[in-house]
């Protein structure tokens, strides 16, 4: 199993960036996919859920409105856009499978929003 992340980067207080995670040694159009973040000093956390079909979507309550989650399975790629961001947003996000009970996760990529 591997997940490369890609798209994070530097943005300004209100911008916008756009995140994907390719997805590959499973089979991914059956499981669903997750987003998660992380901040130096503080413990992970799920930012957004979609299931395998890419219907039923989550998102933790802080990017409710703002971040949409996504995926295109025939390129097995799962897709986060995050818009208004803010400062509390800068975090190294990393994308997860579970499959079989076991959480698969990427190297993570850095998201910094500094004005």
């Amino acid at each position: 199993v591997q997940l490369v992340e890609s798209g994070g980067g530097l943005d300004q207080p209100g911008g916008s960036l756009r995140l994907s995670c390719v997805a590959s040694g499973f089979a991914f159009s059956s499981y669903r996919m997750s987003w998660y973040r992380q901040s130096p000093g503080k413990e992970r956390e799920l930012v957004a859920v979609i299931n395998y079909r890419g219907i039923n979507t989550n998102y933790a309550d802080s990017v409710k409105g703002r971040f949409t989650i996504s995926r295109d399975n025939g390129k097995n790629t799962v897709f986060l856009q995050m818009n208004s961001l803010t400062l509390e947003d800068t975090a190294v996000y990393f994308c997860n499978a579970r499959i079989e009970g076991i959480d698969y996760w990427g190297q993570g990529t850095q998201v910094t929003v500094s004005s």
